[in-house]
Formats: C-alpha cells, structure tokens, sequence
C-alpha cells in the first residue's frame, strides 16, 4: 500500500473536484471518483489529526519546560 503525504492527496482531490465540476465524467468513471475522493479526504483528515497531535505534545512539552524555568 502506497502511503501518500498531504500534500500529494490534496492535490489529487482538488484535481478530482476539478473533473467533476466541468461534467466530462461518465458514470462509470464518476462513481470511481467518488470513491477515490472519499479515500483522499480520509488521507487528509487524517494527516491533519496527526499533525494537530504532534502540535499540542509540542506545546505541552514547551509549556512544562517554561514551568521549570
């Protein structure tokens, strides 16, 4: 399994958004899309929740820190 960063699968929604708002899309492909999307939303939410994670470990660590002080 493939493991995308972020940026690489917000760049692929947005292509995916794209395609769909023309309308050029066939059903069959559409349904695909769809599916894809839902998966890149997926990668992104949760990157950004890991990251959000990191984020407020390292505030806590630098707000015990500055308590020691």
């Amino acid at each position: 399994m493939k493991v995308e960063n972020y940026a690489q699968s917000f760049e692929e929604l947005q292509r995916i958004v794209s395609e769909m708002e023309t309308g050029n899309i066939g059903i069959d492909e559409l349904a695909l899309k769809v599916n894809r999307a839902a998966e890149l939303i997926s990668i992104c939410k949760a990157k950004l929740k890991s990251t959000e994670l990191d984020v407020q470990k390292i505030l806590s660590e630098l707000a015990d820190t500055n308590e020691e002080d």
